[in-house]
């Protein structure tokens, strides 16, 4: 059995909008929901397309200057959520919690701020936290769930939706899985390095 899973909410939360467009025309086509933050939701609502914001999720403001946006129960056991476990369904249920499908995260330009000679708050700053946990969930959750780790993804999963519409297989899924912990494991490693300098 391919274990095929349909796209049907996408929480859309990145730094970088280059190459986002085609990607999010291509979703909206598919009717897949937007679930977005900031900047991003801006965004998405610029092409023309509605976008739920977290906020009215979660029903909690980004708060801490940004610092604190996704990090909530709503979002992460949206994530998480195993769609075959009656115990996690009935749960969701009770606390309302809405299912996400796709994960588009894209980190802080960490690397980038450390060469751009940058000062340290600066460079603190740009420790990405909510965007590192989205990813991580969403990799862990690769059964259910579609990660989308950062801008180089993009035309993968596109490709996927012009072959197959708004469904993936577990192969599709993990193999996006692989390369989320390669992300997070390539950035983690840049913040340790900075910090061992």
């Amino acid at each position: 059995m391919a274990e095929i899973k349909t796209i049907k909410t996408a929480l859309i939360s990145v730094f970088h909008k280059d190459g986002l467009d085609k990607l999010l025309a291509k979703l909206n086509e598919e009717g897949v929901k937007f679930l977005s933050t900031g900047g991003t939701q801006k965004f998405i609502e610029s092409l023309g397309y509605e976008c739920q914001t977290v906020e009215s999720v979660t029903t909690y403001p980004s708060i801490l200057g940004g610092r604190v946006k996704t990090l909530h129960p709503k979002v992460f056991g949206g994530i998480l959520a195993r769609r075959e476990n009656e115990g996690d369904i009935a749960q969701m249920k009770e606390y309302d919690i809405p299912s996400i499908d796709l994960v588009v995260v894209d980190l802080y330009p960490f690397e980038q701020t450390v060469a751009s000679g940058a000062s340290e708050a600066d460079i603190i700053e740009k420790i990405d936290i909510g965007g590192i946990s989205l990813i991580r969930a969403g990799a862990k959750n690769f059964k259910d769930v579609v990660i989308i780790p950062s801008k180089a993804e993009y035309s993968v999963l596109l490709d996927i939706l012009n072959k197959k519409g708004a469904n993936t297989d577990i192969e599709d899924r993990k193999m996006f899985a692989e390369r989320a912990f390669g992300v997070s494991s390539h950035y983690d490693t840049a913040i340790h390095n900075w910090f061992v300098k």
